[in-house]
């Protein structure tokens, strides 16, 4: 059971389900553009917060073999919330299908948003390898730092785009609740 929990092709087929699931809907005509768009979406988006949730996480509990999981699973999470950043892209792309109206709304306050953070998240996603971190050393660490300002712009994209921004608003809070949480543990550890 050990091996099958520490499984990353498992892990990768189980992040991957949602994706194919949402392809496969909208390729057979069980979702429209919107719905496949906007889930999309919603799943980098949460992939995204739970990603930054593992460091709070382990500043609470510190020890335990789930936490030491989640740690060595971070990255891959990180780079499946990139996955589907490029697959909520790509459909966008794909229904244009016109370069000059994709480069026309490119200047609307939501695409843009959406632009930049999918900019920073790339070198984000290329760098999320055991190679990047020993050739950047602490500059790694530093440049993944680059995802707070990503998830910022990633709201920002959210709450311009939505009908209705309710449901990126609970996001928002819960992220930024996690947030708090980590800010305020770091500090009181660095005062203890």
């Amino acid at each position: 059971m050990k091996g099958l929990l520490n499984s990353r092709p498992l892990l990768w087929a189980v992040l991957a389900m949602p994706g194919f699931w949402l392809l496969s809907r909208w390729a057979t005509g069980g979702a429209t553009y919107g719905e496949v768009v906007s889930d999309s979406g919603v799943w980098a988006t949460q992939l995204l917060i739970l990603t930054l949730a593992i460091t709070p996480v382990r500043l609470v509990f510190r020890r335990g073999a789930w936490v030491s999981w989640l740690m060595r699973r971070r990255r891959d999470l990180g780079v499946a919330t990139f996955a589907y950043a490029v697959t909520h892209t790509g459909i966008y792309l794909f229904r244009k299908a016109d370069l000059r109206l994709i480069v026309e709304e490119s200047g609307e306050p939501w695409l843009l948003a959406g632009w930049i953070a999918l900019a920073v998240f790339l070198p984000l996603a290329v760098t999320s390898n055991d190679a990047s971190m020993r050739l950047l050393r602490r500059a790694w660490k530093r440049l993944h730092r680059h995802v707070y300002v990503a998830a910022i712009l990633v709201f920002v994209h959210w709450i311009l785009s939505a009908f209705d921004p309710r449901v990126a608003y609970i996001h928002l809070g819960v992220l930024a609740s996690l947030e708090a949480v980590r800010i305020a543990l770091q500090l009181r550890q660095r005062v203890t």
